[in-house]
């Protein structure tokens, strides 16, 4: 018996298929449209801002885990420098510190943000749920899932362009980490798409491939349903067994 043709798509078929899931990247949810149309009140910035920290310390760990499991150096080498843009590396505070600098902008203390008082269940559990991934998973398969990064620089432009019009009140400092992670994004993502479509090469390998993207598109959607029902719907967690919405407090 003859074995089973390989249908897998071609090298650039297979990338345009990936930047095709762009479709579904959380640039599109009514959270963010509002952000960017100028919608969003004070709160729900604020709120966006402190639950989104927890995504973001979350990510040199994330980076971390991926290293751990890689035997290359030369891919960790090259690995390393996400954490460095995160952490903070001489000449450079990182992306963490350049977000709590977003906090403070907007109105948040350091402290409320750093404490993750505001962060919310939903939020914690799909953040965490991509962390656990990435330190189980083939660190090809998790580096695949860092492909939402083909679709960030536009998300940070959106901010740029539009948030210093319709939310006068936030101080321009605030706007350091959207420019950084411009060009960052950029570069991070060749690294990764190389090593996914190096890797990904049969129909069965790609197909995993568009399921880890999908994945990861879906925890950025999830994080954003949360948000929605906490401070668009008004229904926060426990909201039916508690009047103490400790959740929102000081926003």
């Amino acid at each position: 018996m003859n074995a089973k043709a390989n249908t897998a798509m071609n090298r650039q078929d297979f990338e345009q298929a990936l930047r095709d899931k762009g479709a579904y990247y959380h640039i599109h949810h009514p959270y963010h449209r509002a952000m960017y149309s100028g919608r969003c009140t004070p709160e729900q910035i604020r709120g966006w801002v402190a639950n989104r920290y927890y995504y973001q310390v979350r990510i040199p760990q994330k980076d971390a885990a991926i290293m751990s499991n890689c035997p290359d150096a030369g891919v960790r080498r090259l690995w390393l420098q996400r954490i460095l843009d995160h952490d903070g590396h001489e000449g450079d505070v990182g992306g963490i510190e350049a977000w709590l600098t977003l906090a403070e902008a907007v109105g948040l203390s350091r402290e409320e943000v750093i404490d993750e008082r505001h962060v919310l269940p939903g939020v914690r559990f799909a953040v965490d749920a991509y962390f656990n991934f990435a330190r189980r998973a083939t660190w090809q398969e998790a580096a695949c899932s860092s492909l939402t990064e083909l679709f960030a620089p536009e998300i940070h432009q959106s901010r740029l362009d539009s948030w210093p019009q319709h939310y006068p009140w936030i101080e321009e400092n605030g706007y350091r980490y959207f420019r950084k992670r411009l060009s960052e994004a950029r570069r991070d993502v060749e690294h990764g798409l190389a090593i996914t479509l190096d890797h990904f090469v049969t129909e069965a390998q790609q197909q995993r491939a568009f399921e880890i993207l999908q994945f990861k598109l879906d925890i950025l959607w999830s994080l954003l349903d949360a948000l929605t029902m906490a401070y668009v719907h008004q229904t926060p967690p426990y909201h039916t067994v508690t009047d103490q919405p400790v959740w929102h407090r000081g926003l």
